[in-house]
């Protein structure tokens, strides 16, 4: 037993750990003792860090009482929205049955078997097995671990190399950074790991050229081809992608990429891995990304969306093929402590169920979709924007001082972005700048009410930043 001494015993809390203390206080705590990912952290602490109390369907509720518009799902991933009571009594139950137990040790658990049965069942193709991660970043390392022990098992051990594109990415551990291809983050810690290449992005508007968008698809994806060639196809294991880029700056290719890289793969024997953490669980209109662009891949990466963010869980959904051998020549030195964690696996059944049963992703795909990009795209008409694109509930602006040549700005890239995204904040509205383009991605249950009140706030956002970019001289075109 403690002794009382009068004060407040830190471990002593409500079951809700309610905001209790100012939000300046608030803030300077988090400046004292919190790192936040991707974050310049003493600019941030100066700042102060917008503190997030509250949360319902698709709305956020900061330490002041003031709501947000959440246009981008947490972080791409709360597909269900926000406030799903049932994704909290699937947690608890679960937590009281069997809060935790691996499955290293010829032991499983109903939660895990569960899942992968229904994984099983809503992917696409052969893609018939489940190993489980924590996160996708977790899941594309696994990955890595997987196809190259693949092709050694298949005699062919010199396979190693995984081609990437620049602009991807695929998580932000050493082997998922490496994978991607984010320069700024091969910058720090030694990035990336030997065995990994790149072939540039499918972004026709702002690489294309005077190319067509059909022609520029076919070239950007020929340069897989030239890059295998170049490597030697007797060391090329796999080429790994999103079927949209999405923290790239939601990159949609053109209609003829993706086929034409589906006929690499499979004439040259190239396992295909999909990046499926931001496309999956009815993001692009569909379950996956692979289904919405034609994709026949022979590993989908997942997360995210798996448990609409309220829990962390990943998995790899592994082909028959890749699967069967590495079941059978022995035992695969690989796994995490939380690989199929019962809580991570309770809650996203319960997040499927949902999202079937209710029919929250054919609605999104069918009804939603079509009335988001409709009224997005009336946004091309701001003169800071060069190009509206949407796929899905997945959008991005390209914002340019010139629409007709789609040109780049002189300012560093991403200075025009970040005065927006500020706007947009400021206006009570998450939306994303990547570089010097605005990206959105919000829940699949946004009513189309919502969606209106999104455009008004994204459009009243980008008339406040062009107003802003033209007082400082930034409306200039690089030469």
């Amino acid at each position: 037993m403690g002794v009382k001494t009068g004060l407040p015993d830190p471990f002593e809390r409500p079951v809700m750990l309610q905001n209790h203390r100012p939000t300046a206080e608030l803030q300077q705590l988090d400046a004292a003792h919190h790192m936040h990912p991707f974050t310049h952290g003493s600019a941030l602490g100066k700042k102060g860090a917008r503190i997030i109390t509250d949360a319902q369907g698709i709305w956020l509720t900061d330490s002041e009482g003031v709501q947000l518009l959440d246009a981008m799902a947490g972080l791409w991933c709360v597909n269900i929205g926000y406030g799903r009571e049932e994704l909290v009594q699937a947690a608890a139950r679960q937590m009281r049955q069997l809060p935790f137990y691996n499955t290293f040790f010829q032991t499983s658990h109903v939660p895990a078997i569960m899942l992968a049965e229904k994984l099983a069942e809503l992917a696409p193709g052969d893609l018939n097995q489940v190993f489980f991660n924590g996160s996708g970043s977790d899941g594309n390392d696994t990955n890595i671990r997987m196809v190259r022990h693949y092709w050694a098992a298949m005699g062919k051990p010199e396979k190693t190399v995984i081609i990437g594109r620049w602009n991807g990415y695929h998580g932000s551990t050493m082997g998922a950074a490496s994978l991607g291809g984010m320069k700024g983050m091969h910058s720090q810690g030694g990035l990336p790991i030997p065995d990994i290449a790149h072939i540039n992005q499918p972004d026709w508007w702002g690489e294309g050229g005077d190319m067509t968008p059909h022609d520029f698809g076919i070239a950007r994806a020929r340069e897989l081809e030239a890059k295998i060639d170049a490597l030697g196809e007797d060391r090329v294991a796999a080429f790994i992608a999103e079927p949209v880029q999405g923290a790239g700056g939601v990159i949609v290719p053109p209609e003829s990429y993706w086929p034409e890289l589906q006929r690499i793969c499979d004439e040259r024997d190239i396992l295909l891995i999909a990046d499926e953490v931001i496309c999956g669980f009815g993001r692009t209109g569909k379950w996956f990304g692979s289904e919405t662009m034609g994709l026949k891949p022979d590993i989908m990466t997942v997360a995210k969306g798996i448990t609409s963010g309220y829990v962390p869980l990943g998995a790899s959904i592994v082909s028959d093929r890749i699967a069967d051998v590495v079941n059978d020549i022995g035992d695969f030195n690989h796994g995490y402590t939380y690989s199929g964690h019962p809580v991570g696996c309770a809650v996203a059944l319960e997040n499927l169920r949902l999202l079937d049963e209710e029919g929250i992703v054919e609605l999104a795909g069918t009804v939603i979709a079509p009335y988001l990009k409709k009224q997005w795209d009336s946004l091309a008409d701001h003169p800071l924007v060069g190009e509206a694109s949407m796929v899905g509930l997945m959008g991005s602006l390209a914002l340019t001082p010139h629409k007709e040549s789609r040109a780049k700005f002189a300012a560093d890239a991403g200075t025009v972005g970040y005065i927006c995204r500020e706007r947009s904040f400021a206006n009570n509205l998450i939306m994303r700048h990547v570089g010097d383009r605005m990206v959105i991605s919000p829940p699949l249950v946004i009513t189309e009410g919502e969606v209106d009140e999104l455009i008004i706030r994204a459009r009243r956002s980008l008339d406040e930043a062009l107003e802003r970019v033209k007082a400082e001289g930034l409306m200039v075109a690089a030469s």
